[in-house]
């Protein structure tokens, strides 16, 4: 090989890994997440695991993305380290697809038919098909489309430009005595663990392999055992999507691996002994794209078939590698860990567990308001710690679920998710102020108890029916959050009018109240202070309920959106607003 030989050689492998990591990351983004949801749901026994794992991986192309994405569930909580060790092992199998996508490079014949089925055939096609529709179409779903086939193309083109490139080293004397060191068993299962750690992907090693031997100079005995050390080279994605994991994720690293290194010792021992003393004629022929395809599935399914009666031996193996060692995990952040930065590659999925955590945010916010109410008048020490660390709690979700949104913000997203990220932004900063007015309340409780204050039995009724418009207008916020329907949303603006309708009325009876020396000014200081809660409670369910009633839009302007509803009758404002204004009535 001359200078110009090995240009072309690391132009064709640049072409070809690029081609599959862009068909791959389209394929993701094409499965919106849904694949991700799937895994996570139907893992109930070991037979639906591995088909589940076989399904995701030849549909996403990488075995290497759906272990690191197990990973990520274990390490969030999501799913059990049991279930995953079935998954991986139906992810080895998913993953030979690629390989045999990769062997129509080795069809050969004159017939018209067998010459549309190569590469160099229909992948021009599939390029133009591919840029036509990513620069016509106004779709995400058909641009997405384009782009794998323009990833496959890539793919399909630089592997035929690797194999021409090497097409001399079949005459190449050092290149021979480097092809018989590799027939030891033990240096070929190094070489082909090496190469794939230094790739991170055992379908695109397989593939380099491939296009070697098109060359013609591969024999099997060189080619079998570096298809071997390919699939233990693989697993050292998992490790290092693990290194940065709890205990858990740590297992579903480590059983990747142990899955591997026991397969390949339990299949190529047996099999090299019959080899020393029966001689298989198959190992002194030719590797082809084909046979190349062949050993690497079969090399997986026969070690699923052994392996997978014994996933809870492999399962208590990890356990016994990875210890415990006495950690306790806090509840807060066991919880938390659904927010695993593994998914924030899948935006759809990451957008999915980023609304989960905000509908527990909400529930605690409100449980912390609705326990502040109840002990308006009735304050103790047991209550403001509860409302306290309940405050605490929602804080941490909103630097937690905050931080993780503006990751998310950072990477390549559709209109729609965008609009998603920024809704949910703007909803846990009105979620975690909710918090606050809860303490506020509390604050107004203790000032009550410790200074003897005494209210009236009208300001006490009064107090009573905003608190009750105040309970419902956080019931509906949180069930809009959860549900993401615009049925409750529509509802809250018109509550709200109403609670700043009776913020009024309350402050004109207080008036009346001290013009009949029925109250004190000290007593008017603590009363105000609880209707300007209740009234900020409400304004921030308001910016709730415009942000998820505006998210298609993807940009936020409350007051001119507000404007809007109240004066064009839009979402029958104007009988909703009537109907809670007989129901939260002041005299």
């Amino acid at each position: 090989m001359d200078i110009f030989s090995i240009l072309t050689l690391v132009g064709g492998l640049a072409l070809f890994l690029f081609g599959m990591e862009y068909m791959g990351d389209n394929l993701k983004k094409l499965s919106g997440g849904q694949l991700e949801s799937i895994l996570q749901k139907l893992t109930s026994n070991r037979l639906k695991g591995f088909l589940l794992g076989l399904l995701v991986t030849a549909v996403i192309q990488s075995s290497s993305a759906t272990t690191v994405m197990l990973v990520g569930f274990v390490n969030s909580g999501i799913m059990a380290l049991s279930q995953s060790i079935a998954i991986i092992m139906g992810a080895n199998v998913g993953t030979t697809v690629t390989a045999w996508l990769l062997s129509t490079t080795g069809i050969s014949g004159d017939l018209v038919w067998l010459k549309l089925l190569k590469p160099d055939s229909f992948t021009p096609i599939l390029a133009v098909i591919g840029i036509l529709m990513t620069m016509v179409s106004k779709k995400e779903k058909k641009k997405d489309i384009g782009a794998i086939l323009i990833g496959f193309a890539v793919l399909m083109f630089g592997m035929e430009t690797m194999s021409g490139a090497m097409s001399g080293l079949k005459d190449n004397e050092a290149f021979s005595q480097i092809l018989v060191a590799f027939k030891n068993p033990i240096l070929g299962i190094l070489c082909g663990t090496l190469l794939t750690a230094i790739i991170q992907s055992s379908s695109a090693s397989v593939g380099i392999l491939q296009a070697l031997s098109l060359t013609g100079a591969i024999p099997m005995s060189t080619a079998l055992p570096v298809i071997l050390g390919q699939n233990i080279g693989t697993t050292i994605t998992p490790v290092l999507s693990a290194i940065s994991g709890n205990r858990d994720s740590k297992r579903v690293a480590v059983s990747c691996v142990y899955i591997k290194i026991i397969g390949v010792v339990l299949i190529s021992v047996p099999f090299y002994i019959l080899n020393h003393f029966i001689g298989f004629s198959f190992m002194e022929g030719q590797a082809s794209v084909f046979s190349i395809a062949l050993v690497h599935t079969l090399f997986n399914i026969l070690s699923t078939v052994i392996l997978i009666p014994f996933c809870t031996l492999i399962e208590r193996l990890a356990l016994a590698t990875i210890k415990s060692k006495g950690e306790v995990e806090n509840a807060e952040e066991d919880t938390l860990r659904v927010l695993d930065e593994r998914f924030l590659a899948i935006p759809d999925f990451a957008l999915e567990k980023a609304q989960e955590m905000l509908v527990e945010m909400i529930k605690i916010a409100i449980k912390s308001v609705n326990t502040s109410l109840d002990k308006l008048f009735n304050y103790d020490e047991a209550t403001e710690k509860e409302v306290m660390a309940q405050e605490k709690l929602v804080d941490n979700y909103e630097d937690k679920l905050g931080a993780y949104l503006v990751k998310l913000a950072g990477h390549k997203l559709a209109e729609g998710q965008a609009n998603d990220v920024t809704s949910l932004l703007h909803i846990i900063g009105d979620v975690e102020r909710i918090s606050d007015h809860a303490c506020n309340l509390l604050d107004a409780s203790k000032e009550i108890y410790t200074k003897k204050i005494t209210f009236s039995d009208a300001a006490v009724k009064e107090i009573g029916i905003v608190s009750d418009a105040i309970k419902e207008i956080l019931d509906i916020a949180g069930k809009s959050i959860e549900s993401g329907n615009r049925e409750f949303a529509i509802k809250i603006e018109p509550l709200e009018q109403v609670i700043d309708m009776l913020k009024y009325r309350m402050k004109d009876k207080h008036i009346e109240r001290l013009q009949n020396q029925e109250c004190t000014i000290e007593l008017g200081f603590v009363y105000s202070d609880i209707i300007t809660n209740f009234e900020r409670i409400a304004d921030h369910c308001s910016n709730i309920g415009v942000s998820i009633l505006q998210r298609d839009k993807g940009k936020f302007e409350p007051h001119e959106y507000l404007d809007h509803v109240k004066h064009d009758g839009e979402n029958n404002f104007t009988s909703q607003y009537d109907a809670y204004k007989e129901k939260y009535y002041i005299i």
